[in-house]
């Protein structure tokens, strides 16, 4: 007989309201996106931090403070600009009440990149401690609060220049486990120098000054011997940095209002159209070559920012830009009501001015122009010969109906169409890449099938770093993952947003996720840079005894639960997925997945990182393994 399900009363009692900060610290996703413990990039400190230094920024945009102090330890971050301050009775109401704050006056913040009303009041709410302070002409107002809530404020006479000082520790009921990673701080900050001529940083007592903009930004952080000299080229509202060479796909940094956009926007696709429509008319008109966009953009390198009045970015953590137009304004006509007026586009603004400067500087440079043609004319030819390739493979596999077997595809798509009840869907897709039927087959059973596709390799791939690209185009398996992917055009038509690799945990699994990241970062390397790429963990070991289960990922992990659970324990070593039941496996791949992302920064060069690991063996590479290899016993099979 079915159980009856317990009758609960909808009353009075269940209407609340959430007071002061309280809704953001019961929903920090819907401010901050994921909140995580500062491993990756994007984890939830890194935009409280943003938070309070782009308010900073936002003074010296304005004119106002040219030092920016910043001192940070792995759990604690303190900020100092030297701007105008906030009005000395505005510090609680501006730290505390959301939808406050002077943004949404242009006259007194334009091409701001901190948000109207929410920022500090985030980085308030989710901190265990925050303490702010405003310095305006010898009087300091302060304002203390603990998990949000106000404990004390005031004001005091102060010798103090004028500027605000924030500190903050982020609440580690959050954000379980965090620190701040210092190279993500870093080049934050550096990125902060590069896009802010004349404006110093102080990280820790280390300077920050930029006198090139986004040029140093491109000379520092460049890989490879560019082919010629980086093009820089400034206006009062777009800067832009453009070089090429010889590694695949394309590097460009893109930010608006000195912030860092790493999944680009309008700004990005516009440039990418511009310079990719300017080159084209240029060769076309000098020498009557008419070459495809993707053969002109293979190769290059370089870095865009933009300055627009109130950007609209593609969620709260401000990666992708969404606006349309440069400046649009809100105007009260004398019988109260609105009108909207919109300034040109993003798209052609940016269209405009690469056209007009880019063609100019060719002409002035001209000894750039051969070796601009020759290094189109070698990605065109390559290309056309790996298009062949990769059509007859998979019209082959068609016919074979190998692509159906191998890919077990998910509902919705990176990039297709979706309603708005459901437009959040594109960032959630995965494509797990396992490798074997008995993997692909666990996973496959317990997915999110509206979401998370799988990808199943047989074997092992090539390892590309030791062949050309041809051999690649022909190899079946990895010609088969891009076509799934979606990625073989262009890089904008990625079908998900997450690639996991999920290989076993032993030496063959370890081998395979080397193989298949070495494709990546050969060949894909934005996937990486945009965030794209993960690391599936799955536990090493499963401790229990009848009454209990716990799954650890380490060693340490594991000897803890031993301790903790003390009698009748059982511990098993999981060696390959295909060995984890698919009761146990679907925990593993929810909401609480572990991903590690796999990171690459614009400072690493991508042909030694694969020289040094997929290259020739050497003793360097088998002393780095003997240091860091991990003795059999601590991971083998053990029954107490």
């Amino acid at each position: 007989m079915a159980e009856e399900k317990e009758i609960i009363n909808y009353t009075d009692d269940n209407i609340r309201t959430l007071e002061g900060l309280e809704h953001i610290r019961k929903r920090p996703g819907m401010y901050i996106g994921k909140l995580g413990n500062g491993e990756s990039q994007d984890d939830g400190i890194y935009v409280l931090f943003k938070e309070v230094v782009d308010n900073s920024i936002d003074e010296f945009s304005m004119g106002h403070g040219k030092n920016i102090v910043i001192n940070i330890d792995e759990h604690s971050a303190s900020i100092r600009d030297y701007g105008r301050g906030i009005p000395l009775n505005s510090v609680v109401k501006a730290t505390s009440i959301l939808n406050t704050g002077g943004k949404y006056d242009n006259k007194a913040f334009q091409k701001s990149v901190g948000l109207n009303g929410v920022g500090l009041k985030a980085v308030n709410a989710l901190s265990s401690h925050f303490y702010v302070e405003s310095f305006r002409d010898g009087t300091g107002s302060f304002a203390e609060y603990r998990e949000g809530k106000l404990i004390d404020s005031g004001q005091r006479a102060v010798k103090e220049r004028n500027g605000t000082f924030v500190k903050f520790i982020p609440d580690n009921n959050l954000f379980v486990g965090y620190r701040f990673n210092m190279e993500y701080i870093e080049t934050m900050v550096k990125n902060y120098s590069y896009l802010k001529k004349g404006l110093t940083l102080t990280l820790n007592s280390t300077v920050y000054k930029s006198e090139n903009g986004l040029l140093d930004l491109v000379n520092d952080s460049i890989s490879e011997t560019p082919l010629y000299e980086p093009i820089h080229l400034i206006s009062e509202d777009i800067e832009i940095v453009i070089t090429h060479g010889n590694s695949y796909g394309e590097n460009i940094a893109s930010f608006v209002n000195g912030q860092n956009t790493r999944n680009g926007g309008t700004h990005l696709a516009a440039l990418r159209e511009a310079v990719a429509k300017t080159l084209k008319e240029f060769y076309k008109t000098m020498s009557k070559k008419d070459f495809a966009p993707e053969d002109i953009r293979q190769g290059i390198i370089g870095a865009i920012s933009i300055q627009i009045q109130e950007p609209n970015f593609e969620g709260q953590t401000k990666t992708k830009l969404g606006s349309l137009y440069m400046w649009s304004n809100d105007i009260t006509n004398e019988d109260g009501t609105h009108t909207y007026e919109n300034g040109p586009t993003v798209r052609s603004s940016i269209n405009d001015f690469v056209k007009t400067n880019l063609d100019n500087y060719l002409h002035i440079h001209k000894e750039i122009i051969p070796i601009l043609q020759e290094k189109i004319i070698a990605s065109e030819k390559e290309r056309t010969e790996i298009s062949g390739i990769q059509k007859k493979t998979r019209e082959r596999n068609k016919r074979t109906n190998v692509y159906n077997k191998k890919l077990r595809d998910c509902r919705v798509h990176y990039g297709d169409r979706v309603s708005k009840d459901r437009q959040n869907e594109p960032e959630m897709t995965s494509i797990f890449i396992t490798e074997g039927d008995s993997a692909s087959g666990t996973i496959t059973k317990v997915r999110n099938a509206n979401f998370q596709a799988v990808f199943s390799l047989r074997g092992k791939p090539i390892n590309c770093y030791k062949e050309s690209r041809k051999k690649v185009a022909e190899n079946e398996e990895l010609n088969l993952l891009i076509s799934a992917l979606g990625v073989e055009d262009d890089m904008d038509n990625l079908r998900y947003n997450n690639i996991i690799v999920a290989t076993d945990a032993d030496t063959d699994g370890m081998h395979i996720r080397l193989l298949v990241l070495t494709f990546f970062l050969k060949y894909y390397p934005d996937l990486i840079r945009r965030g794209h790429v993960h690391i599936l963990q799955t536990p090493l070991f499963r401790v229990r005894n009848k009454k209990t289960t716990r799954y650890c990922y380490t060693p340490e992990e594991k000897e803890e639960a031993v301790k903790s659970i003390k009698t009748g324990v059982e511990v098993t070593r999981f060696k390959g997925l295909g060995e984890i039941s698919s009761d146990e496996f679907v925990h593993f791949i929810g909401e609480d997945m572990r991903l590690d992302p796999v990171k690459l920064s614009d400072e690493e060069s991508i042909a030694e990182l694969l020289e040094f690991y997929m290259g020739d063996n050497t003793i360097d590479r088998q002393n780095f393994i003997r240091q860091n290899l991990r003795s059999e016993e601590e991971l083998e099979d053990v029954n107490i």
